[in-house]
């Protein structure tokens, strides 16, 4: 099933990226590797924990690029050197991606006893209040701007 959000985007600025993010949340199948909750822990801040049994944090790799963050796992073959009878722990390669919200920064990434804590914060720009943008005539050209009366 496909949305069309046409009709909105034609009334809206500067959303083509949430469009593109409903037009493919559909795309790929659902990985269940490695599990993983998002928590949000304040009115700004939010935590993604994922359990990463028997990775080391020079396994680990958490970026954040052009509003996604993407954590990759890796264990090299030459690093496994136990010959196990039984894996029932999972130390596969992994990547999970998480669409970040604009104004969003990953301040931390904390790795303890097989759990990968990243925290992510909205940080609003100051400048969010209301501004009255005034419009030029020809014979106002130097005119100052007015604060809005309401």
């Amino acid at each position: 099933m496909s949305y069309d959000f046409s009709p909105l985007l034609r009334s809206a600025i500067g959303f083509e990226r949430f469009a593109h993010l409903a037009a493919t949340a559909h795309a790929k199948e659902a990985v269940n590797y490695p599990p993983y909750n998002i928590e949000k822990i304040g009115s700004t801040d939010y935590a993604v924990t994922m359990a990463i049994a028997g990775f080391d944090a020079q396994n680990i790799h958490v970026i954040h690029e052009n509003g996604v963050l993407i954590i990759r796992g890796r264990i090299a073959e030459n690093e496994r050197t136990r010959e196990l009878v039984h894996r029932g722990i999972a130390t596969r390669p992994f990547e999970k991606r998480f669409a970040l919200a604009d104004y969003s920064e990953v301040t931390q990434a904390h790795l303890a006893n097989g759990i990968l804590s990243v925290t992510v914060k909205q940080v609003l720009p100051d400048d969010r209040c209301t501004k009255v943008i005034p419009v030029m005539t020809e014979c106002s050209s130097n005119a100052e701007s007015l604060p809005y009366q309401g």
